[in-house]
């Protein structure tokens, strides 16, 4: 399991992309993770690693989709144990990372009849597709910018939903599909769709590192990892335990942690500052700022937290003006400094 995986806490660098998928994995109501930058930046090895470094999850046992068992959830979908009536059980099992690929099909994606029953056996049943198989875990879309848009369509829906309602083949089934979304890509490559874009509660921009020593760091680590990938995470184990302790200690305080009037007056401020669309800057900003309080062992959020995360959740929802030069990163920091100062 872990031998196939770099270990999370071995990434060198990209403190924001690893602080920005710690963040999602804490709380998925943020709203997953876009990470665009140049090639070879590790952004994969990044994102596939978190998974394997999360505590297990909790599942009906024999749900196909994974579902949580917790007794207010009403009836999951057919084949799972709680919409038969049957007695449930908790199943403990890994945090999923599913690979979307870019030429996925509709069937695959949401779900269809499974026609090797049909046709072997000539039953009629359906075979949950990845969104069910990403349930309560991570759905990792590579090069999210070349999708095809009706499969972009499809993860608007569900996003939205948190449910998969599949209306085809003679069946209609709704299950939960509740995940963090996480993409990555090139923008050299082509844009992302806007309405997808919006739907990522942080974005990261992943560079090449520049400095000789880093880079240094880098190769050696990946050198030990790939000649004894057992040893080398048996040397992150302790490391790994520690952060996974973080993250779960983190989970369980989230709903606790306080937030005053100051903190809310500065978001929403920073964002008409912007001019940012809709109030989803504001809402994520401050889910975001909450995880992180947590994250830190903290009862509250202060307006620091805000000054932290505010280019990680709001560079890819500015407004674009073609007169202006300015980049993304250098409004924001001027908006933070005109609205601190007024705290």
């Amino acid at each position: 399991m872990t031998s196939k995986s770099f270990p999370f806490t071995a990434i060198v660098g990209q403190a924001d992309l690893r602080l920005a998928l710690l963040l999602a994995a804490i709380d998925p109501r943020i709203g997953g993770v876009l990470a665009f930058g140049d090639r070879g930046t590790g952004k994969t090895t990044t994102i596939r690693s978190l998974a394997h470094m999360l505590p297990p999850d909790k599942a009906t046992f024999g749900c196909p989709y994974g579902c949580k068992p917790d007794s207010t959830v009403g009836p999951c979908a057919p084949g799972c144990p709680k919409s038969e009536g049957k007695k449930t059980k908790i199943a403990s099992r890994p945090v999923s990372c599913v690979d979307l690929p870019l030429g996925v099909s509709e069937d695959r994606l949401t779900g269809a009849l499974d026609i090797e029953k049909a046709m072997v056996e000539g039953k009629k049943e359906f075979q949950p597709g990845l969104l069910a198989d990403a349930n309560n875990g991570f759905l990792y879309v590579d090069e999210v910018n070349l999708l095809e848009d009706h499969i972009v369509d499809i993860l608007l829906d569900v996003a939205a939903s948190g449910e998969n309602i599949v209306e085809k083949d003679g069946f209609s089934i709704r299950h939960p599909a509740r995940f963090v979304l996480v993409g990555s890509g090139n923008p050299e490559e082509g844009e992302l769709r806007p309405q997808l874009q919006d739907r990522f509660g942080l974005a990261v921009n992943v560079t090449t590192p520049m400095d000789p020593r880093e880079r240094v760091e880098i190769l050696k680590r990946r050198e030990a990892f790939e000649a004894d990938s057992e040893a080398f995470h048996a040397a992150y184990k302790h490391k790994n335990s520690r952060l996974r302790g973080k993250v779960t200690r983190a989970r369980t305080a989230l709903d606790a942690i306080e937030v005053d009037d100051k903190v809310f007056h500065f978001a929403a401020e920073l964002c008409l500052a912007l001019g940012s669309d809709g109030l989803r800057g504001e809402l994520t900003l401050i889910k975001a700022s909450r995880a992180y309080a947590a994250f830190e062992g903290r009862k509250t959020v202060v307006v620091e937290d805000l000054v932290k995360l505010a280019p990680l959740v709001l560079t890819h929802r500015l407004r674009q003006d073609p007169l202006s030069d300015m980049p993304s990163s250098a409004r924001i920091e001027r908006a933070l400094d005109a609205c601190y100062e007024r705290a």
